[in-house]
């Protein structure tokens, strides 16, 4: 279904920089932009895995409309762990219906660094009132709905320590006053993925946007979304790791030098088979990873760094690859190896960039000798 929508339009979304609203919205209420959702909220119910190959097919497809599909499964996941029964019936099924939806975590001075937020959500009688910048907002250009993390304080706790450790997350709707969407133009990659920076100025809700109704440790609710966008990014990179493997293969198989296929030339099977490894362990770690998810093991938050780790880097170095076999006919604007390029180059960046994945494996790997 989804290679019959997409088709060959990619290309044309990207140089764009935007992708088809109605599309988005058609995905979003056949419930393919969060498959996860149990079928009781008028989701597909998948499991891990099968998402996950729902989410390398995309990729391969279109990284933009992948990163979309990450941004509505992360907020779908993050109201499924935090909501009340009624958020749940609210949010899922507006996320099933063919609404969008953003994930505000960082800002300018938090990125990687999330413990910098300075976002602040804040009771005021029986509102809440947030205030904050957030920045590069993936999916925010398209989203009826912001779910924004933030530092909260809660007037009734005196204790000013207590507040500034703890956090919690809002539902905002885009049309709030106070809220403002600036769309980013011409980002290197991803470009029709309708990343924004998003300013909240006082905006003012009601109390039943607090998921869950209270407030959590910062670290806990940072490691609830991000352990899914981690496994979906890693799943997207398996998606650009196939598409530069198919392509460069076809390319390789049939362009002709010195009076042979590329193929038959050492160096170019070198890379093709450098191709093939990098998107096999790609595969094999998010497969891994999302049989840990499936399963429910503790090791889940620590495999889910190691899969994007592995396909982030991967898919970098498996897309200069897929243009170095393609050479000119790869540079062109828009062409699916370019596009993964640029796109694979952003994956070793969101969600924990490579630095702040090793910072962590190697933290997981002391751990393990004590």
């Amino acid at each position: 279904m989804l290679s019959e929508l997409v088709a060959d339009r990619a290309e044309a979304w990207d140089l764009a920089g935007v992708l088809p609203e109605e599309l988005l919205r058609d995905l979003g209420s056949r419930g393919l932009l969060c498959a996860q959702v149990p079928q009781t909220y008028g989701g597909l119910g998948l499991d891990s895995a099968a998402n996950g190959e729902l989410t390398a097919h995309t990729g391969a497809l279109c990284s933009s409309l992948r990163s979309v599909q990450t941004s509505q499964g992360m907020a779908a996941w993050t109201v499924s762990r935090l909501g009340d029964a009624a958020q749940r019936r609210d949010h899922l099924g507006a996320l099933t219906s063919g609404e969008l939806a953003a994930v505000a975590f960082s800002e300018p001075e938090a990125g990687s660094d999330l413990s910098a937020m300075t976002t602040r959500i804040r009771r005021d009688g029986e509102d809440l009132v947030v205030d904050g910048t957030k920045k590069w907002i993936t999916a925010a250009r398209y989203a009826d709905r912001l779910v924004v993390f933030g530092r909260f304080e809660d007037a009734a706790d005196g204790d000013d320590d207590a507040r500034e450790e703890t956090a919690a997350v809002v539902v905002v709707p885009r049309t709030a006053p106070g809220v403002r969407v600036d769309v980013i133009p011409d980002p290197l990659g991803c470009r029709a993925a309708g990343h924004a920076h998003v300013t909240l100025d006082s905006v003012r809700l009601g109390p039943d946007a607090l998921l869950g109704g209270g407030a959590y440790s910062l670290p806990m609710l940072v490691t609830t979304a991000l352990t899914y966008g981690r496994l979906s990014v890693a799943w997207g990179c398996v998606g650009i790791l196939r598409a530069c493997l198919r392509a460069a293969a076809d390319h390789a198989s049939s362009r002709k030098q010195f009076g042979q296929p590329l193929a038959a030339h050492q160096l170019v099977a070198g890379h093709l088979a450098d191709l093939l490894v990098a998107e096999r362990n790609a595969t094999r770690a998010c497969e891994h990873a999302s049989r840990l998810w499936d399963t429910r093991q503790p090791d889940l938050a620590t495999a889910a760094v190691l899969a994007k780790h592995v396909g982030a880097t991967g898919a970098a170095a498996g897309s200069s690859l897929a243009v170095q076999i393609l050479a000119s006919a790869g540079t062109v604007d828009g062409h699916v190896v370019a596009r993964a390029h640029r796109d694979a180059k952003l994956m070793e960046i969101i969600e924990g960039s490579n630095e702040i994945s090793r910072l962590l494996l190697a933290e997981h790997a002391l751990a393990m000798t004590r």
